[in-house]
């Protein structure tokens, strides 16, 4: 179910490094008020953030209402960008903090991930429900997860960010960014492996 991170290729570097100086020039018009630039980079993050923040948290409301105002932030604070780290992180430590902030002052309802919703296009039906059987139970496991180790395992699995870059964005060290993947895996395999709860 989880899989190995091996090193980049060279094509996948360069792709990193030419992504990672589109976002910078896009910054360095959004700090000149660009509203093209802002709109070019939110396209961009939009879809990534929402991927995120939809596995940091199982509530549609927060996914929407974090998005937005990690945006609105990036907008407003971006003549606060030292450049000391890639674009993308300081984004991604908005979200986190931002979807934090709102967990803390939502008490709602969690609500199960819709089945439909998560199934893959394509293939036939008996690849689709087996699909949608794996991500609602992945869903499930995730959402049996505390907060830090589901951002730090879908930050790491899902968005191919290095331990360095996750420690800037959950504002901790990168050996507590670790022992949290650690002890994500070991209880993310009990939880999808049906073992009880008591003993983790």
């Amino acid at each position: 179910m989880l899989r190995k991170i091996s090193a980049p290729s060279p094509a996948v570097s360069a792709s990193r490094r030419s992504a990672d100086a589109l976002d910078r020039s896009l910054m360095e018009r959004v700090v000149a008020r660009d509203l093209r630039a802002f709109e070019a980079l939110y396209r961009i993050y939009h879809p990534r953030l929402d991927r995120f923040l939809g596995l940091v948290t199982p509530r549609p409301t927060i996914v929407e209402e974090a998005l937005n105002d990690t945006m609105l932030v990036v907008w407003r604070r971006a003549a606060t960008f030292s450049g000391e780290c890639k674009v993308s992180t300081w984004i991604f430590a908005i979200a986190y903090r931002t979807a934090l902030k709102a967990l803390r002052g939502h008490d709602e309802p969690v609500e199960e991930p819709d089945a439909d919703h998560l199934a893959a296009e394509g293939g036939g039906p008996e690849q689709r429900r087996s699909e949608s059987e794996v991500r609602a139970a992945l869903a499930r496991a995730l959402a049996g997860l505390s907060h830090e180790q589901r951002s730090v395992l879908v930050l790491t699995y899902f968005h191919d960010l290095p331990y360095a870059e996750i420690a800037l964005i959950v504002g901790c060290p990168e050996d507590t960014v670790k022992t949290r993947a650690f002890h994500g895996r070991r209880r993310l395999r009990a939880l999808l492996a049906g073992e009880p709860e008591d003993w983790l």
